[in-house]
């Protein structure tokens, strides 16, 4: 059943006996200099092709009998790791599928800098398809790897990209809770670690009364997937993803244009396994630890209600105020349970809240840690990764907010900063020693771009792993 979840790209060759097309990857700035070292014929077809080396501007070169020899492309400034993802559009859209089986591409950058890394993650990216429920029978073009590009690396991040991406466009009735802890199962089994999922009525056994009361109203049962990867003597890493693979609201029921495409709720676990497929595979220093809380929010006779006061993990007696607020409810159980074992950074994913989407649009995710230096860190990796995350303050003034009459805390405040608000909620049920990050990010790209097709995409994820590589790796 999860077998597309594992379908990666793969279009990269170590050498060939193909017909080679160079493509010349240059910066405007470079371009006056560079033109005038090239022949009468080539300068004549730029020429004639109005190419002045404008950001991501491409002119294609043929050779005396009319072939495709060269491409000659513009990178963006500075240069953006997606920007050979438009060259691979353009030879899918220009070329014929017996002209892209029959050659291959190679790279040749006049960039000062090595961008190797970024031309193979560009092209990966551009060659992600999801094809399960509609077919598609073209070709993909392959690239020589560039000599310099750390190989591993950039098959890391394709394959934990893809595999959230994978996950969050699957439809919501092949990816129900079991196949979504099925899904952690394999990543697992993939790279030798351990795992223990509980289920259902062994929930509330096990004191995640949480994780059960949002999930109870589905009959796909709501269940904690504990994934354990790493060697003991090295620092603990903890993640932890929300998992509610469809978000009716509940009770609180979505109007339909809010409900489409919650089959991306569960953005949150399919981050977090994404991040610890490139953990894993790259075979950082960590002890790493991935917790998925995972429900279906769904409406039924034993729904929870607004009102109701339930119980969690840590103690704290929650009332509902809106049934459709119930991502931090699932992730209340989990942190608690992570911050028992005393991890040294706690990270989770979640898309939580439309506040976060106001504040910072669709791209980029809040984010909020309790850790000065970690803001830091984040906002470092952010940049060097091509992965723009924007931090927020935990406003002590907006915790009160979340104060109850007849609880401890409601699991919605009355301010307008609803992201702030989401994220002092969580942070109730962090141990105040634990370093932790929380990151509220959509998991989805709206419109599609080249090497982001409309769907689910990667937001922090690996700005994230950069964060973890710098300190632990």
């Amino acid at each position: 059943m999860t077998d597309h979840i594992f379908k990666f790209p793969a279009p990269f060759i170590q050498n060939s006996k193909k017909s080679k097309v160079s493509i010349i990857l240059i910066e405007k700035p470079d371009y006056p200099h560079w033109i005038k070292k090239q022949n009468e014929h080539l300068q004549a077809q730029l020429s004639q092709n109005s190419f002045e080396a404008d950001p991501l501007q491409l002119a294609t070169i043929l050779n005396k009998d009319g072939k495709l020899e060269k491409i000659i492309f513009s990178l963006s400034q500075p240069v953006y790791y997606l920007d050979t993802a438009t060259i691979v559009q353009f030879i899918e859209s220009n070329y014929s599928k017996e002209f892209i089986e029959s050659h291959v591409f190679e790279v040749i950058s006049t960039h000062e800098e090595d961008i190797s890394n970024k031309i193979a993650i560009g092209w990966g990216f551009g060659a992600y398809r999801f094809d399960r429920y509609k077919k598609n029978d073209a070709a993909t073009p392959i690239l020589v790897w560039p000599n310099k590009a750390d190989q591993k690396h950039v098959t890391a991040t394709i394959e934990g990209a893809s595999l959230l991406r994978n996950l969050v466009n699957t439809p919501p009735n092949d990816l129900g809770t079991d196949e979504l802890a099925e899904a952690a199962k394999d990543v697992a089994k993939h790279h030798k670690a351990k795992v223990k999922i509980i289920c259902d009525d062994d929930l509330l056994k096990k004191n995640f009364p949480m994780i059960y009361n949002v999930g109870k109203a589905s009959p796909r049962p709501p269940q904690l997937v504990d994934i354990q990867w790493g060697k003991s003597k090295h620092p603990k890493v903890t993640l932890v993803g929300k998992g509610i693979v469809y978000d009716t609201g509940g009770l609180n029921l979505k109007p339909g244009q809010y409900m489409r495409d919650m089959k991306k709720d569960m953005g949150g676990a399919a981050h977090a396994l994404g991040t610890a497929w490139m953990i894993m595979a790259l075979n950082l220093p960590i002890q790493l630890r991935v917790l998925l809380p995972i429900a279906e929010n769904s409406v039924a006779g034993n729904s929870y209600r607004p009102g109701d006061i339930l119980p969690t993990r840590k103690g704290i007696t929650v009332e509902i105020e809106d049934t459709d607020a119930e991502g931090r409810l699932v992730l209340s159980d989990a942190l608690t349970y992570a911050c028992e074992e005393e991890p040294d950074l706690l990270i989770d994913f979640a898309t939580l809240t439309g506040a976060a989407r106001v504040a910072v649009g669709y791209d980029i995710p809040a984010f909020f840690s309790n850790r000065e230096d970690y803001i830091d860190d984040l906002r470092h990796s952010s940049v060097e990764s091509d992965d723009p995350c924007w931090p927020f303050p935990l406003w002590d003034g907006y915790d009160k907010n979340l104060n109850g009459n007849i609880s401890d805390i409601k699991n919605e405040g009355t301010g307008r900063a609803g992201h702030i608000e989401a994220a002092l909620f969580l942070q109730r049920f962090i141990d105040s020693k634990t370093d932790w990050i929380h990151l509220d990010c959509f998991a989805w790209e709206q419109n599609g771009k080249a090497g982001r097709p409309k769907g689910g995409a990667d937001t922090g994820m690996r700005a994230i792993v950069d964060l973890i590589k710098a300190k632990y790796g």
